[in-house]
């Protein structure tokens, strides 16, 4: 077994994931892992960090597929004893322009960037190792589709006492309701991306209580961030941030270092904590 620390990035082929993968190279002591869906896509994104003189090595995961996410932790579990550092980077946007229609884009927004990021979640924490660091890139939408939500649904999505139970019936509730074409009238927003990522932001918060709670001596963070308006295939050539400087907050939350206690269940956005 490896003694080396070990970081895992999801979605690294591309886009912020891939500036991460880049940062945690330079600045992580220890092996860090870019993980991507498709083999050939994975190792083309290697190679090319690898012509900059920098070492990561790749692992396949599909964070959709059950399977996958099991056999990655299997590895890990194995080969390292655990992780260190997980980054759930991987996520999906539906195009502003995209006609397909709301309830499908919901759904299939939801699967990946709520649910199949909570599967990422639930298997790989009970191997993180003791002050190791989550970190769920979120995005400031999720505040804005926080804020557009009925009163009594932002007071749950706020609430300290917001089970992962009641958490998942809400996401359930808001795809069969877009799905049936309620959704804004029984309080929710216009955005399947921000209706997402304000579950993965309160998702987070509900991680980090729990860690409090259960794994009070091992000093593992857990935080959501807001990587900022980034040039991407996602959100277009005309936003205002490199991948690199969209890297700088998830960058900066799994390097905390060692001993820290806090930020600790919190939305980051430009290394600074969040209201929520």
């Amino acid at each position: 077994m490896s003694s080396s620390k070990v970081a895992l990035v999801t979605g690294g082929n591309k886009g912020i994931g891939f500036a991460i993968v880049r940062a945690m190279c330079k600045e992580f002591a220890g092996d860090v892992y870019l993980t991507a869906r498709d083999d050939g896509r994975g190792t083309a994104a290697l190679d090319s960090l690898r012509k900059e003189g920098l070492a990561p090595l790749f692992h396949r995961l599909d964070i959709t597929d059950p399977d996958s996410v099991r056999s990655a932790r299997d590895f890990f579990a194995e080969k390292y004893g655990g992780l260190d550092v997980l980054v759930n980077n991987a996520g999906i946007a539906f195009k502003m322009a995209d006609t397909t229609p709301f309830g499908i884009q919901a759904d299939v927004t939801l699967k990946t960037n709520f649910f199949a990021t909570r599967d990422m979640c639930n298997v790989f924490l009970p191997i993180i190792k003791p002050g190791g660091r989550l970190v769920n890139v979120s995005s400031g939408m999720g505040s804005v589709a926080l804020s557009r939500c009925s009163p009594e649904l932002q007071a749950r999505f706020r609430s300290d006492d917001i089970t992962e139970e009641e958490l998942v019936g809400l996401m359930e509730r808001f795809v069969r309701e877009a799905q049936e074409g309620v959704h804004a009238e029984r309080g929710w927003p216009n955005t399947a991306y921000g209706v997402s990522k304000t579950g993965l932001t309160t998702l987070t918060r509900i991680l980090a209580r729990n860690l409090t709670k259960e794994r009070p001596g091992d000093e593992i963070l857990c935080n959501a961030c807001c990587p900022g308006w980034v040039r991407t295939d996602m959100a277009g050539p005309n936003a205002t941030k490199s991948p690199d400087e969209g890297a700088i907050t998830p960058v900066y939350l799994a390097l905390l270092p060692a001993g820290a206690k806090e930020p600790h269940g919190q939305f980051v956005s430009e290394k600074k904590v969040q209201p929520w």
